[in-house]
């Protein structure tokens, strides 16, 4: 199977990374994640980590990735200097290092790059025919970057600290797209009722003035 996640921060020290996630420090952090993560990785799976993997203690870090399952891909992030990169490619379970990465599955492209990416304009083309943006680095909690359904957050903020598939990908992405077409269609009936009320309101009003001429009000009125 093939998985996606990014934003690791193994040795990170400051709470408001490891705060949010609901860990005491930088140690349960680093705990919790490596867990969360073997209690779905297998050896034969791929799981591309879209950078950040470390911050501050390179050794630990490097003992933390060092006992995570399956053939990892690393897209580099701000935080994965040449030194940290360098001591990656030491990893067996390290297969791929590079700065970004589009890949095609199936029928669909994703772009993989440790930034949000604008790729693709939300319209009525298929959804096979859009480039999907996977992303970390903004440590929301949320999927989406700006409600756009083809900008996908895979950072273990939004995910509860376990990496996600490709399979749960898809299908929150074709959720996000049936919700769009629902609020657009919603939006759309909206102000049709608006226009209709307005049209109505106009009709009224010059009706009114024909059987009510300016004129002929004034001169009654002296």
């Amino acid at each position: 199977m093939i998985y996606f996640t990014s934003d690791w921060h193994f040795g990170h020290e400051k709470e408001f990374l490891w705060g949010p996630r609901g860990f005491s420090g930088p140690e349960e952090n680093a705990k919790e994640i490596i867990k969360r993560y073997n209690e779905i990785i297998a050896d034969e799976d791929d799981v591309y980590c879209l950078g950040d993997l470390i911050l501050k203690d390179n050794e630990f870090g490097i003992n933390c990735i060092n006992k995570l399952k399956g053939k990892i891909h690393i897209i580099r992030g701000n935080h994965d200097s040449d030194t940290r990169m360098n001591l990656y490619k030491s990893l067996l379970n390290i297969v791929e290092i590079c700065e970004a990465k589009t890949i095609k599955i199936g029928k669909q492209h994703y772009f993989l790059c440790h930034y949000p990416t604008f790729t693709a304009n939300y319209d009525d083309k298929p959804y096979h025919n859009h480039m999907i943006n996977l992303y970390g680095h903004t440590h929301q909690q949320t999927n989406f970057y700006n409600n756009n359904p083809f900008m996908y957050h895979v950072g273990v903020d939004s995910h509860n600290c376990y990496p996600v598939s490709i399979e749960e990908i898809d299908k929150d992405i074709h959720e996000k797209i049936n919700e769009l077409y629902k609020e657009k269609v919603q939006s759309s009936k909206t102000l049709s009722k608006s226009l209709e009320s307005f049209s109505q309101a106009y009709h009224n009003a010059m009706e009114y003035f024909e059987n009510h001429p300016l004129g002929e009000e004034i001169l009654d009125s002296i």
